[in-house]
């Protein structure tokens, strides 16, 4: 009788970190936060298939990421591209990634004051991975602003000017390359959310908008994980850290490895009306004071009292909103578009 021989395929090293997530509901659960980092950092070197990384992608968005997940997806991501020493260090790390349908990104002018103000404030996010909504980097030319395109070009500015955007394809290709994935797949991924949390530039400081409050406290939490010393997450306006002066405000924050919760309220007793059309052009004519809008205005105001509260550089929520008012007032209305 012949012998059978068997040729059995031998498993791809990234398979059970896909077995461990789609085992069905009684077999699955969620990565370690070893597990998420080795599983990120084999998917950011190139070192998984396109069937499963789509499987990977889709099985986290279902379930959605743990604490523990989130913080081993940013620490392989960060681990994965040089950060950069400065000489003249990051106040404030600002993430950008949702992008406004709604309106008109004011969180743009918050920044802007701070940094006018003595406060540096580094920007990253990723455009287009969703249509019909108004991304930062395309408006920044209408303030007169060139994003940077590299970490090092972004060093710079920051120190000419204390405020640099830079997109995620500049100093993170591969996760750019997934978010872009969001029109082949339909859906969200993880990258939306570890995204937010990269902080480059390692500023002490950090603020991030979601969209889905239920992200609030894993974000908050994450940071803590990672031991980022001050971190502040609210659900803003279409996802991005903008504070909506309609509604009351969930702040949730992380100093020192302690968590608080802080809620502003609502600046306004009746809700705005969305505008009918969103030209970038407003953001220009608001911060020259050609432009009477007081939504806009209290978004731009309200956000940065926010971050100034974050920063540490006013008390309670009365002190920190004079400032940023005091700082709106005081603009140099001729700044932008840049001469």
């Amino acid at each position: 009788m012949a012998t059978m021989h068997r040729f059995d395929k031998a498993e791809h090293p990234f398979a059970p970190y896909i077995r461990i997530l789609g085992k069905g509901k009684k077999g699955s659960r969620p990565l370690t936060r070893d597990e998420a980092y080795e599983a990120m950092r084999m998917i950011l070197a190139g070192a998984v298939e396109p069937a499963q990384l789509g499987a990977f992608l889709m099985l986290m968005r279902v379930k959605e990421e743990t604490r523990e997940e989130l913080a081993g997806f940013v620490q392989a991501a960060r681990d994965s591209f040089i950060q950069p020493g400065l000489t003249s260090p990051v106040d404030l790390d600002w993430s950008s990634y949702a992008g406004k349908r709604r309106h008109l990104p004011w969180f743009l002018l918050s920044a802007l004051l701070l940094a006018e103000n003595g406060i540096t404030v580094f920007m990253h996010g990723a455009s287009g991975h969703t249509s019909g909504r108004i991304y930062t980097q395309h408006v920044l030319t209408y303030l007169g602003i060139n994003h940077a395109t590299s970490l090092q070009e972004a060093e710079r500015q920051l120190k000419q000017h204390r405020f640099s955007y830079l997109a995620l394809e500049y100093f993170c290709p591969r996760l750019h390359e997934i978010i872009e994935l969001r029109a082949l797949l339909g859906l969200r991924s993880p990258v939306h959310t570890l995204a937010r949390l990269l902080n480059p530039f390692d500023a002490p400081y950090s603020i991030q908008g979601i969209f889905h409050p239920g992200y609030r406290p894993v974000h908050q939490e994450a940071a803590l994980l990672l031991k980022q010393p001050h971190v502040a997450v609210f659900k803003g306006e279409g996802g991005e850290v903008e504070r909506n002066p309609d509604m009351d405000c969930l702040v949730q924050s992380v100093h020192h490895g302690a968590l608080s919760d802080e809620l502003w309220p609502a600046l306004f007793k009746r809700r705005h009306v969305k505008a009918e059309d969103l030209d970038p052009r407003q953001l220009s004519a608001l911060w020259r004071g050609e432009l009477d809008d007081e939504f806009a205005q209290a978004s731009a105001i309200g956000t940065a009292a926010i971050a100034l509260k974050l920063l540490g550089r006013a008390d309670s929520q009365q002190q920190a909103y004079g400032m940023a008012e005091d700082f709106w007032k005081n603009r140099c209305r001729n700044k932008y578009p840049a001469s």
